[in-house]
């Protein structure tokens, strides 16, 4: 299913996303300052893939599982609750990052922590969609399901990091040296 890998490619890709970030969170709670410029590369990355892939996604596996499988229903009702509320908490440490940049006084210990929250919450979503979703898109999805769901996958992995690479060529540095962490 072509379709599952390259939602595991995403998956691997936001991964390392977040292992960058987690980096620079570790730098923070050390008492070091990270480079910011970077972490609002990633966090800007992140938000632009939620709205570009994410929201999309979820609309047509949502809809499609709920007819399928009325089961699921509490699932998937349950991941686009905690989708909603790491996007919200993704935006709070936007506009933290922005006052940070603009040099206003920003407890750096509560950035920490924040960053530290919302990656731990995000890796958790990441798990329940790869061990919960995925089992049930593959058990319920015809070819046809998977077409209109690879409809709305972003191009591939590999035009991601290249579009990457010329946008934040730092960002991409850093990812490229980043070993594959597991989710």
């Amino acid at each position: 299913m072509p379709v599952l890998k390259q939602l595991r490619r995403d998956h691997a890709n936001m991964a390392r996303m977040l292992h960058v970030l987690q980096l620079k969170q570790k730098s923070l709670a050390n008492g070091e300052l990270p480079n910011f410029q970077l972490v609002r590369e990633v966090i800007d990355y992140i938000l632009d893939y939620q709205e570009g892939f994410t929201q999309p996604l979820e609309k047509v596996c949502t809809e499609r599982l709920k007819q399928l499988d009325p089961s699921s229903v509490e699932l998937t009702e349950r991941l686009s609750h905690d989708y909603r509320a790491l996007k919200a908490r993704l935006r709070k440490l936007s506009d933290d990052l922005d006052m940070i940049l603009m040099d206003a006084v920003v407890p750096m210990d509560r950035f920490a922590a924040d960053l530290k929250s919302y990656l731990e919450s995000h890796r958790a979503y990441l798990r329940d969609e790869r061990e919960l979703l995925f089992p049930l898109i593959r058990e319920n999805f015809s070819d046809e399901d998977l077409d209109a769901l690879a409809a709305v996958l972003p191009e591939g992995a590999q035009a991601q990091l290249e579009r990457l690479q010329e946008a934040y060529p730092e960002l991409y540095a850093e990812l490229r040296d980043a070993p594959q962490p597991l989710t």
